[in-house]
């Protein structure tokens, strides 16, 4: 879908690339430009595994990418970006406010030379602002945001997501802007400046519950109690103990639960209470619900239409026919031979889901491929890897 699309990505660690990735899975040329001794994500793993040399990080964010590693700060590295910039659509980076300007690549100065150009930043806290500098990393902006304090439990501390779900967010709200500026450009002819926050972002994760907060909206406890979902949900929608693991419940009439749970005393409830005695409905069912294993559960709450679900486990994930159907997980030899597991693409597009082209890739894979598209003689580019201005793969 945007095959001829050219983007050149500058990003380093979890949103601008993920961002980037997105893009590449619907077809656009995504050139990955990091430094000759690779980028953060590269180098940096979370959980601190790699797969045959390959970060987890670049086999998350690294699929359908050409790479070119380029040293930004010589002379000779800055003329090949600026030929790379000349032609793009897209450029993207993540750097703190004003390093790309520094450089000579910041968003006037391209627009400079290339009037179309669609350039999308993300950052922490924004580009301006008194706290535009401050370091921006996704538990930071957790802490920041709310999000922290609002998640867990009452009887608990305030509780991080174990994903990095503003980063993930915010490399979603970024490739839809980049997309909503590029059909800008085709019905003006002008490029437009994207720009995002892991900041903004971390809010916008919150719109439902905040903005019930924000118009009045109170409750006794920054967080649920008795397992309750949130500060805001009616009672009991949490996740509840069994005898032997953990069942999520949603959104229940207690006139249902007092069938499905055999508890005659919630049939006293008025449909109201679900909110005005949350606390109580839900301290109820949680103690009821302990008593009995979760299988023995489920029929019950399945005869009455009740939203329920157990708490699964990332083992539990691959045998999830579900998932499996939607061909979520994706298992196949990676770029240095060793077989590697990436998540697909979250979209389907005619039923299924967009090609796989490139796995993620050695530094510098596509190095020499794409100075010689942009007009470097095999010469220069031998200069270019005896300078290291430019890096290639082994």
């Amino acid at each position: 879908m945007l095959t001829g699309i050219r983007v050149v990505s500058f990003n380093h660690f979890h949103a601008g690339p993920m961002a980037a990735q997105l893009l590449a899975d619907m077809g656009a040329d995504v050139i990955a430009v990091e430094p000759v001794d690779g980028a953060f994500h590269r180098n940096w793993a979370v959980a601190n595994h790699f797969v045959a040399g390959q970060s987890v990080n670049l086999l998350t964010t690294g699929r359908n990418k050409r790479s070119l590693a380029l040293d930004m700060k010589s002379e000779a590295g800055r003329r090949v970006a600026r030929r790379l910039l000349e032609n793009a659509d897209v450029v993207m980076e993540n750097f703190r406010p004003g390093a790309m300007a520094r450089m000579g690549f910041g968003y006037e100065q391209v627009k400079a030379f290339n009037p179309r150009i669609v350039y999308a930043s993300v950052s922490g806290y924004g580009a301006s602002g008194p706290d535009r500098d401050q370091p921006g990393q996704d538990l930071l902006l957790q802490a920041r945001s709310g999000l922290a304090a609002r998640t867990g439990r009452a009887d608990g501390p305030p509780t991080p997501t174990g994903p990095v779900i503003v980063d993930q967010h915010a490399a979603s709200l970024l490739a839809m802007g980049i997309l909503a500026a590029l059909l800008s450009r085709e019905r003006t002819g002008e490029g437009r400046l994207v720009e995002g926050s892991l900041l903004q972002s971390a809010i916008d994760l919150q719109a439902e519950s905040l903005t019930a907060w924000m118009n009045g909206a109170r409750s006794q406890t920054s967080r649920g109690r008795h397992g309750l979902a949130s500060w805001c949900s009616s009672g009991p929608s949490g996740i509840h103990a069994t005898a032997d693991g953990y069942l999520a419940v949603s959104m229940a009439a207690t006139a249902d639960l007092a069938v499905a749970l055999d508890m005659p005393e919630l049939a006293a409830f008025a449909p109201g209470d679900s909110f005005a005695r949350s606390d109580e409905i839900t301290r109820l069912v949680a103690q009821r619900l302990a008593q009995r294993p979760t299988a023995e559960w489920l029929p019950a709450l399945e005869a009455r239409g009740i939203w329920h679900m157990p708490v699964k486990d990332y083992e539990d994930l691959r045998s999830d026919p579900q998932l499996a159907h939607l061909d979520v997980f994706v298992t196949l030899p990676g770029a240095e031979g060793a077989e590697i597991t990436m998540l697909n693409h979250p979209l389907r597009y005619d039923g299924k889901p967009p090609a796989l082209r490139h796995v993620p890739q050695r530094l510098g894979m596509q190095t020499r491929d794409i100075l010689g598209e942009l007009g470097f003689s095999a010469e220069d580019i031998d200069g270019l890897v005896a300078s290291r201005a430019v890096g290639v793969a082994a």
